[in-house]
């Protein structure tokens, strides 16, 4: 029998001063059996810093064709691609051909290894932003990860400053290549 997902409500206060977006974002997110609390807080990072009304998370994890996030338009065509992690680049491209724009929260402990062997290819897709996820500062969130997370999330400049309780972390996104976020 196979494991049931771990649900978490989330409040993100969003004030996104580098997209002028200053929101109380409300959401639910499932963490699948087999998901870490670090790919889990990078969704829900990758949720706030893309914020749109039509933005939702998708089956992910538990599906093999679709993102981690997407925005469909009124015609069901997907407007917005959200990964994050570290995926098949040929995925990666071959999905990005099919949509207006797509974006990858790139995360992990590979990821010195992963960036330098296929940044060149991410970098020749035309609608792919690559950002970089800081790993230390998703460790540190996952250390207190509750079921209700409640965050105040104010991004300035490419910095994030996330508050989470009393305590404040901080965290630069590091921009890849392809368009700003």
């Amino acid at each position: 029998m196979a494991l049931p997902s771990t649900i978490y409500r989330a409040s993100v206060q969003l004030s996104d001063l580098d997209r002028q977006i200053y929101e109380q974002l409300q959401t639910t997110i499932a963490q699948h059996p087999s998901e870490t609390a670090e790919r889990l807080l990078a969704r829900l990072l990758a949720y706030a810093l893309c914020f749109r009304e039509e933005l939702v998370f998708t089956k992910g994890v538990g599906s093999g064709d679709e993102p981690d996030l997407w925005s469909k338009g009124p015609d069901g065509r997907v407007q917005l691609w959200v990964e994050v992690g570290l995926p098949d680049p040929e995925k990666l491209a071959k999905s990005c051909r099919h949509v207006e724009r797509a974006i990858l929260f790139a995360f992990g402990s590979g990821l010195n290894r992963w960036l330098p062997q296929h940044q060149v290819k991410l970098a020749s897709i035309p609608n792919l932003t690559v950002v970089a996820l800081d790993f230390g500062f998703l460790s540190q969130l996952a250390t207190d990860l509750q079921r209700v997370i409640s965050w105040s999330l104010t991004v300035t400049e490419g910095n994030l400053y996330l508050t989470v309780g009393d305590q404040t972390l901080e965290s630069a996104l590091q921009q890849v290549s392809g368009p700003p976020l």
